[in-house]
């Protein structure tokens, strides 16, 4: 087997969600012996984390593509050209057969490098609806791998032929968390036997959800100990008995969902598909200014299949206060969550994928 049959090139970007997903595919092509490097910016959280994983990294220049005006699009598209060429010369050094993008703005020039070298591209979207990078890959000749059946309704009938419907696959991390662990972790011990909850706003936090989180914590305290990823950047309250925040949990996250009686969380596609995997019940608050709606619809599909309830558009931290209440209240209520969640998702995407790229090889 030649050098280009056992390399395999992955991409993407901007977010944990661009980033995470990708390791579980990339631990069982190690594991097969084959060579995996990933091609994202110079500057984003994809080069920390994929870093952290022990997998080669190449940073490219990165531009943002936007759907409004702004000068900012002028000098972007430099550095998207740029990082267009930057991308062809790795894939031309490495030689990869074959190239897997997870999206996010940053994938866009090395998968039109990889399509003007001739190498087999898959591109995976995780949200129901098809992000501008997907939609820019596909235009590529990227071949689209998708979450959600109903993601069939928003392309066009030459890509709908040939997407295959995979799910969104879950690091193997995420299945390893130890309840005690995680209950230690919040600082529960002996005969604390309050709840947890854990909030989660995304690997660049949410001012929304934390600013909501802080108006109610002295309510929740008594009924429950609070765990919370604030995001960098997002100062917050001190750590007190029962309350810790984090700018972002990594390893200590399995066992904290592990252990988690309730989530309040962002829905983005990677969260909800974690929550999912760990049987989590959560409480959703959709990332809706500022977005294409990607996040209201994920959680849509997830209040449908039982697994989640979704904080109104307009309601406020006493609306939240209530909701959290009333779910920990409800032992019943959040048992039929998590198995509704547990119906959500398996390993089923990771090893599917997996065989799907090993076929091609």
């Amino acid at each position: 087997m030649n050098k280009r049959i056992k390399t395999v090139v992955f991409t993407g970007g901007g977010t944990a969600g661009h980033v995470f997903p990708a390791f579980s595919v990339i631990d069982r092509l190690q594991m097969a012996g084959y060579k995996v490097f990933w091609i994202g910016s110079n500057r984003g959280i994809e080069k920390k984390l994929v870093g952290q994983a022990n997998i080669c990294y190449y940073g490219v220049p990165s531009g943002k593509f936007r759907r409004y005006v702004s000068l900012s699009n002028v000098t972007d598209l430099f550095r998207i050209i740029v990082g267009f060429f930057a991308a062809r010369r790795i894939l031309r050094r490495e030689r990869p057969m074959l190239m897997f993008s997870k999206g996010g703005f940053v994938s866009v020039p090395p998968v039109a490098a990889a399509r003007s070298l001739g190498i087999l591209t898959f591109t995976h979207e995780s949200d129901v609806s098809p992000g501008l990078a997907t939609r820019l890959n596909i235009k590529f000749g990227a071949r689209v791998l998708l979450s959600y059946e109903k993601t069939r309704n928003y392309l066009k009938k030459a890509s709908n032929r040939s997407a295959m419907v995979v799910g969104n696959p879950v690091r193997d991390s995420i299945f390893s968390g130890r309840v005690a662990q995680g209950r230690e972790i919040a600082g529960l011990k002996g005969q604390d036997k309050r709840a947890l909850v854990l909030v989660l706003g995304g690997s660049s936090g949410s001012r929304e959800l934390n600013a909501l989180i802080d108006d109610i914590l002295d309510s929740i305290l008594p009924k429950a100990a609070v765990v919370h990823q604030r995001g960098q950047g997002n100062a917050g309250r001190e750590d007190i008995s029962g309350y810790i925040s984090r700018p972002f949990f990594d390893e200590e996250l399995p066992h904290l969902l592990a252990a988690a009686d309730l989530a309040v969380a962002r829905s983005g596609a990677g969260v909800v598909w974690e929550l999912a995997a760990t049987r989590t019940p959560a409480i959703f608050i959709p990332l809706r200014e500022g977005s294409r709606g990607d996040q209201v619809l994920n959680a849509q599909m997830a209040d449908e299949a039982g697994m989640s309830v979704t904080l109104e558009k307009g309601a406020d931290s006493k609306d939240l206060e209530w909701l959290i209440s009333n779910l920990l209240s409800d032992v019943s209520r959040l048992r039929e969550m998590a198995a509704a969640a547990a119906a959500y998702t398996t390993h089923r995407a990771t090893d599917c994928i997996f065989e799907l790229l090993k076929e091609y090889l």
